[in-house]
């Protein structure tokens, strides 16, 4: 069972976000708010209802972006340039030679 967010701060600038939801296709608009899964952040639903109907089919798809999302967070390289630091440890090395 996947939880539900309303959090749009991942998906901001995103133009494939889906704006209807994923089972029953209501279109989030005035009081219906649409959540997101916040596994793959793919697709919406109205409801936990619609989510539940809607896992079978969403299920193989939600799983392997989930992955794909972990392993960027997990392989995602630091900011900057490291030149000068250890490649095992990103310790500063002694510029004299020390």
């Amino acid at each position: 069972f996947i939880t539900m967010s309303a959090n749009n701060e991942d998906l901001e600038g995103a133009s494939n976000i889906m704006m209807y939801c994923a089972a029953c296709g209501i279109g989030g608009a005035g009081d219906i708010k649409l959540k997101n899964c916040t596994a793959c952040n793919l697709v919406r639903y109205c409801s936990v209802k619609c989510q539940k109907e809607h896992r079978p089919k969403h299920k193989k798809e939600c799983k392997k972006r989930a992955a794909e999302l972990r392993d960027e967070l997990l392989f995602k390289q630091p900011e900057g340039t490291h030149v000068g630091d250890c490649p095992i440890c990103f310790l500063p090395l002694p510029i004299n030679g020390e």
